[in-house]
């Protein structure tokens, strides 16, 4: 890109997939065609986003064609340090901008890098608890037009092959943060119980949490349910299986934000969550799916149960889910909310 026209620059200096990363290709996107001028910089994004490369940080000594100065909108420690030697050491013309997600107290080199930004956005009313200085709640989106309700093929579980009626998914990397256990545990319990259902688990299992996936499928051979809750790795689109489950459980013991229930509410799929991550902002209790206390593997499985035991429950709220992400969390919103944050610090010049 041209840097002269790039107004705000969302750094990610990760590599490896992350749910940061994954924030920064849905955003970015839907932050161009809502007007604002945003390039990212950094390793581990595709190719098809907007981007400055590393050769034309000198040029962002330089404020943009139609600003005063650029903002960095960083998400992690490094990229405010990174935002800060620009604009205190380099005198670059930038104002820093930081997305907070996390739901911990902040260590004291975090809280001391928060307080040098002139803008502070954070995704969850649990997460704005842990700030001790003025911010802006602007929850992630969801991208509508990829994550949709099911065709009735999607929807009928016959085409899948695989055992029973109705499918269970568990969606996200392999791992104990994640509660992959808790939901194993939980469906080795009740699966005996209720034929017409079966349990899937999608993610990736990385070298350091093999031991831990080999245990739980140990469980599951041990239960004789190998063919009742499979382990399907990571597959190339998550996205028609969310639509094909009827449920779908994210047993998180801690979450960032957590986008996995907005992803299956948004696919028409009823929700059981825990309270990690941004999950009782998202989920509406009764309504769209129901919310348990993280690392509770009773009280997950008695969500479970309940809509195991009526699968026309689970397809009510699947469509109030739907249509609550329609109302609150639509990438669009996002978008807007980034963009009003930083109008209000151009305005300030």
């Amino acid at each position: 890109m041209d840097i002269r026209d790039v107004e705000v620059v969302a750094p990610n200096f990760k590599r490896r997939l992350s749910g940061v990363t994954s924030t920064i290709i849905q955003v970015v996107p839907e932050q161009r065609t809502a007007g604002t001028r945003v390039a990212t910089i950094g390793p581990g994004l595709p190719a098809s986003l907007p981007s400055i490369s590393l050769s034309q940080i000198p040029d962002l000594l330089k404020p943009p064609r139609d600003k005063p100065f650029r903002i960095w909108h960083a998400r992690r420690n490094t990229e405010m340090l990174a935002g800060l030697f620009l604009r205190n050491i380099l005198r670059a013309p930038l104002k820093l901008v930081f997305t907070s997600a996390a739901q911990r107290r902040h260590t004291r080199y975090t809280r001391w890098l928060i307080r040098q930004m002139d803008a502070v956005v954070t995704t969850s009313s649990r997460s704005a608890a842990f700030l001790k200085v003025p911010h802006t709640i602007i929850p992630h989106g969801i991208d509508l037009e990829a994550f949709h309700p099911p065709s009735d093929e999607e929807r009928d579980w016959s085409r899948t092959e695989l055992p029973g009626k109705y499918g269970i998914g568990c969606f996200g990397r392999v791992r104990h943060q994640k509660g992959t256990d808790l939901y194993v545990s939980a469906l080795i319990d009740l699966l005996p119980k209720y034929p017409d259902w079966t349990g899937l688990v999608f993610g990736r299992v990385t070298s350091d949490n093999r031991g831990f996936c080999d245990e739980l499928q140990e469980k599951v051979d041990a239960a004789g349910l190998h063919e009742r809750i499979l382990f399907m790795g990571e597959v190339p689109d998550v996205k028609p299986w969310m639509r094909r489950v009827s449920l779908c459980v994210a047993p998180s013991r801690n979450e960032g934000f957590g986008l996995t229930p907005l992803e299956a509410m948004a696919s028409e799929t009823a929700v059981a969550a825990s309270d990690a991550g941004a999950y009782c902002d998202i989920v509406d209790e009764g309504e769209t799916g129901f919310i348990v206390p993280a690392g509770d593997q009773a009280a997950l499985a008695r969500t479970i149960e309940t809509y195991l035991a009526d699968p026309e429950l689970a397809a009510a709220h699947a469509k109030a889910g739907h249509r609550r992400v329609h109302q609150n969390f639509a990438l669009r919103r996002e978008a807007e909310g980034l963009a009003k944050v930083y109008e209000a610090l151009w305005a300030q010049s």
